[in-house]
């Protein structure tokens, strides 16, 4: 596993489609060469995780939130979250959560472990062999800065009817 941190939270340039890239966090030891793993999100879990890497806090429990609270309350506590594979386009991630002396694993999106760790401020890791088959190199972080004006800018005009069928 390679533990990762997020890079930034982008817009699809193309589709408007929130992405999070992840970056390896110790990247000499791997040899970075300026890969990051990009997961297409929904834009509820971009809000949530955007709101929590700014450190945003409401007087009730956003969904994430409430999450934590209930693992919280009980006495259970988040080890880790990874993405662990990837099967025809699709990530799966797992929660790994301490409960007691034991560990217990479950399934979940990407999109929400990353939600869960930001709040709980625990580590993220990809599968070595999910990095290196879905990584896609970065130009330069200035491209990755322009891409989180223009997400922020659209979380900023964004309608709750949006997210209505």
């Amino acid at each position: 596993m390679i533990e990762v941190r997020i890079a930034s939270l982008n817009a699809d340039a193309t589709t408007g489609q929130p992405i999070v890239l992840l970056k390896p966090l110790d990247e000499e030891l791997l040899g970075f060469d300026g890969r990051m793993l990009p997961i297409w999100i929904g834009h509820p879990e971009a809000t949530a995780i955007l709101l929590a890497l700014e450190g945003e806090e409401f007087p009730r429990p956003l969904t994430h939130d409430l999450l934590k609270n209930v693992i919280d309350a009980v006495g259970a506590r988040v080890m880790r979250v990874a993405v662990t594979r990837l099967e025809e386009g699709t990530y799966y991630a797992e929660v790994v959560l301490a409960v007691g002396s034991n560990q217990v694993v479950v399934d979940a999106r990407p999109s929400d472990s990353i939600a869960l760790a930001v709040r709980c401020g625990c580590p993220i890791y990809v599968a070595e062999d999910v990095f290196a088959e879905a990584a896609v190199h970065i130009e330069t972080e200035d491209d990755v800065e322009e891409e989180l004006r223009r997400f922020r800018d659209f979380l900023d005009h964004v309608d709750p009817s949006d997210f209505t069928s």
